[in-house]
C-alpha cells in the first residue's frame, strides 16, 4: 500500500476512472483520489500508402485538410489525423484500451476503401487527466519548496507547474486543489500523482 511521506499516517487511495470503465489502483484505504482520464493519444502506421483525396471522396465522417485527412468515429469517440504517409494519431479516447480499438476500427474503415493496411507501431503517446485534492492548496508556499521542478507565475497563469522528469510528467496545480496531469501513459499519470500528493498535502490550506 502506497504511503506518501510527510502524510501522518494517514492513509489514501487513488483510482484511475475514464467514460468506459474505472481502474483501482489502491483498494480499502481511507482518503480517495479519482483522476479522470480525459483524453488518451495513440499514434499507429499503416504501412502502406493512403490517398487522401480518396478518403476524403469516399469516407464517412471526413474533413480534409492541407497534407493530412481527419476522420471521426462514432464508437469509441475518437478523432484521427491521416497522413498520406500512413502515420495516424488518434486522440479523444478515455482509455488505452478505448484508444486500441479506436485505431483498429479506423485501420478496418481505411481497408475498406481498399487499402492494403497493417495495424502495426501502435503506441500511447500521451494522457490527459484531471483530479481534486480533498484540500486548497497554498501555490506560492508549494513552489518554494519544490524549486526548481516547480514554478508559479500568477501573472501569466493561474496553477502551478510541476513537473516529474523520470516520468516524463508534468503537473499543473491549481490553489483550489484542482490538478491537470499530462504523462506518456496511464500508469505514468497515477505515479506522478502518487508522488506530488505528499509534496500537496505539506502545502495544504489549514481550515481554522
Amino acid at each position: 500500500m502506497f504511503a506518501p511521506a510527510g502524510y501522518r499516517g494517514e492513509s489514501w487511495h487513488a483510482s484511475l476512472k475514464s467514460r468506459a470503465s474505472p481502474f483501482l489502483m489502491e483498494p480499502d484505504n481511507d482518503v480517495a483520489l479519482d483522476i479522470i482520464i480525459t483524453n488518451v493519444v495513440a499514434v499507429f502506421r499503416t504501412r502502406c500508402h493512403l490517398n487522401l483525396r480518396t478518403i476524403a471522396l469516399e469516407g464517412t465522417n471526413v474533413i480534409y485538410k492541407p497534407e493530412k485527412v481527419l476522420m471521426k468515429l462514432r464508437k469509441p469517440r475518437i478523432t484521427a489525423s491521416i497522413w498520406s504517409s500512413g502515420k495516424i494519431i488518434c486522440t479523444g479516447a478515455t482509455s488505452e484500451e478505448e484508444a486500441k480499438i479506436g485505431a483498429r476500427r479506423l485501420a478496418r474503415c481505411l481497408q475498406k476503401l481498399g487499402f492494403k493496411v497493417k495495424f502495426t507501431e501502435f503506441k500511447v503517446v500521451n494522457v490527459l487527466a484531471v483530479c481534486t485534492m480533498p484540500f486548497e492548496i497554498r501555490l506560492p508556499e508549494f513552489t518554494k519548496k519544490n524549486r526548481p521542478i516547480a514554478s508559479y507565475e500568477p501573472e501569466l497563469h493561474p496553477a502551478a507547474s510541476y513537473r516529474i522528469k523520470n516520468l516524463k510528467a508534468t503537473l499543473q496545480i491549481f490553489s483550489t486543489g484542482s490538478v491537470t496531469v499530462t504523462a506518456p501513459n496511464v500508469q505514468l499519470v497515477a505515479t506522478a500523482v502518487e508522488q506530488a500528493y505528499p509534496l500537496l498535502f505539506e502545502s495544504r490550506k489549514t481550515i481554522r
